[in-house]
């Protein structure tokens, strides 16, 4: 019997069971159906139960808000308090057509207009190693695609198409909230020596060795390519690449508070963003297409 209880905890310190993720009511053990509709908290979700991994999609904003490969903790966070109007926070929400205030425009959402949106899924499939899918939004003369492949790891790409005949500006970043035991005593590696825009200082960095967060963090680093997030309090590592994206952006709002997030809650998530969001953006001529990538598995 003390062996069996041995083995319960391990499992449950491995996969974080009885940790309180918030979406953890809505998923069960896949039954064969892999794909199937919910709702939480006022708003549509779709539910990703399969023997690799589970997950979870809002429509709104196309967002994944929850993964869990078979026999891991969660590598997203979200937070267990959505508004009852407005963006969701946690999971990775899709940043676009813009990225923080727009630069012209004062009153028009911070982040774009994707995460505010309802977005159209135009095709599911799975097979033996996971599922794929591929979420879309058509707003004037912009069609954007994200496509996500899930089942041992984590794969998104971000691919915007442009339609009209003028060239036109686009900023843009999957903006993932990483599930962390405790932000304040995880490391991120893999950024020594880039150099970028400290968003809080107003103030050109430059990263020297280890990022480790202290009271708040927001950096735009000149660099996309493979991060490690260690985190010693759960002994994991994530192994997070942006590819070829030209910037990854590192936040955390420290003692800064968040709506509808308390402190200890928000102790729990270190974003670190895949990004094309420098001051100039990226210029799009007609039928050109932009595209972003982010990946994650656990090493």
């Amino acid at each position: 019997m003390a062996a069996v209880e041995r083995g319960v905890k391990r499992r449950q310190a491995r996969t974080g069971e009885g940790d309180g993720h918030p979406l953890d009511a809505l998923l069960r053990p896949a039954a064969g159906q892999p794909f199937r509709w919910g709702e939480h908290q006022g708003r549509e979700l779709l539910l990703v139960e399969h023997p690799r991994c589970s997950a979870v999609f809002s429509r709104q904003g196309g967002q994944l808000l929850h993964f869990q490969p078979r026999g891991e903790r969660p590598l997203l966070w979200c937070a267990s308090r959505w508004p009852r109007i407005g963006a969701i926070r946690g999971g990775v929400p899709v940043c676009w057509p813009w990225f923080g205030r727009h630069p012209m425009e004062g009153g028009w959402p911070h982040h774009g207009w994707a995460r505010l949106s309802d977005w159209r899924l135009v095709d599911k499939q799975a097979d033996a190693e996971g599922v794929a899918l591929r979420w879309r939004l058509e707003l004037h003369d912009w069609q954007v695609d994200l496509r996500a492949v899930l089942g041992d790891s984590l794969s998104l790409e971000l691919v915007t198409s442009h339609r009209d005949s003028e060239p036109c500006v686009l900023s843009h970043a999957l903006h993932a909230y990483w599930r962390v035991s405790d932000v304040a005593r995880v490391g991120l590696l893999g950024l020594d020596g880039a150099e970028g825009r400290d968003l809080l200082l107003r103030e050109p960095c430059r990263q020297d060795g280890e990022l480790r967060v202290s009271d708040g963090v927001h950096k735009l680093f000149h660099r996309g390519g493979r991060l490690k997030l260690q985190d010693p309090g759960w002994q994991r590592r994530l192994c997070i690449d942006g590819g070829g994206n030209p910037h990854t952006v590192v936040w955390h709002p420290g003692s800064r508070p968040l709506a509808e997030v308390s402190w200890a809650e928000g102790l729990g998530f270190l974003s670190v963003q895949g990004a094309a969001c420098g001051e100039r953006g990226v210029t799009l001529v007609a039928g050109e297409q932009a595209r972003l990538h982010l990946t994650a598995r656990v090493l």
